[in-house]
């Protein structure tokens, strides 16, 4: 751990995040380590386990975190690739290494050695009708948001409106609620986003999120206008709006 940490703190200095998180790339990027306390590494074959040191820390932090509160194993998906850019398939982000996605499906329902490298996704939510599947987000699955969001270096957590709904009528009076940023997708995970590093002057931040939860009126907004981005038919809503949501609620 000693030798991990030391690594960390020299690549620290080198490392730099550069641009925009859906339009950058990643200087001096660290590996996470397929396997370490409380975590695991999945779809390895991707080579999307790259990270800025901050980012690296924090997923590090988190599962220690999560593992002394007695829940199982997380599954940790795409970063980045080793020099940070676009990938060749999904994402438009994650191309500065502040970008991780984490699955709600834990440990607990292990992944076979075949299945790891394309795992059965657990999903929350029932895509067609829009609703929470019963029994799939509980007092384990919001400890873990908590967790998640609940740190300075965090600017936002992309997650379901659905599921940024739950949360709102579980824990509307907390401080890091308000980071959870409703977007479409993210069915069976969240979508954690770093503030720009001290040290990475070519970074270029988001928007800051809005003052309040988040539970009130953009909560509506959110999937409707989320949704036809996905579909290709901005058309139907006028670009102005569009991007005045976008930059409202920082996204």
């Amino acid at each position: 751990m000693f030798a991990i940490a030391l690594l960390l703190s020299a690549s620290t200095l080198y490392a730099e995040a550069i641009g925009g998180y859906s339009a950058g790339c990643l200087k001096n990027a660290v590996a996470l380590p397929l396997e370490g306390p409380g975590y695991q590494v999945i779809r390895t074959k991707r080579l999307r386990y790259y990270g800025h040191p901050d980012l690296i820390h924090y997923l590090q932090h988190l599962a220690n975190q999560t593992r002394l509160a007695g829940m199982p194993d997380l599954y940790i998906a795409d970063l980045a690739m080793m020099h940070g850019g676009p990938f060749t398939s999904g994402h438009r982000s994650h191309q500065t290494g502040l970008d991780a996605d984490i699955w709600f499906r834990m440990a607990d329902r292990p992944i076979s050695r075949w299945e790891q490298d394309a795992p059965r996704e657990w999903a929350l939510i029932d895509e067609p009708s829009y609703r929470m599947l019963p029994g799939r987000f509980g007092p384990r699955q919001l400890n873990l948001l908590r967790l998640a969001a609940d740190r300075p270096e965090v600017a936002r957590i992309f997650v379901n409106p659905v599921i940024k709904a739950e949360v709102c009528k579980q824990a509307p009076g907390e401080a890091w609620v308000g980071k959870l940023r409703p977007w479409v997708g993210h069915f069976s995970h969240f979508h954690v986003r770093l503030r720009c590093p001290a040290n990475s002057p070519d970074c270029q931040s988001q928007a800051p999120i809005p003052p309040g939860n988040g539970c009130g009126e953009e909560l509506g907004e959110a999937p409707r206008l989320s949704s036809a981005r996905q579909r290709g038919s901005l058309q139907h809503f006028p670009a102005k709006l569009y991007f005045i949501f976008l930059n409202k609620n920082g996204y």
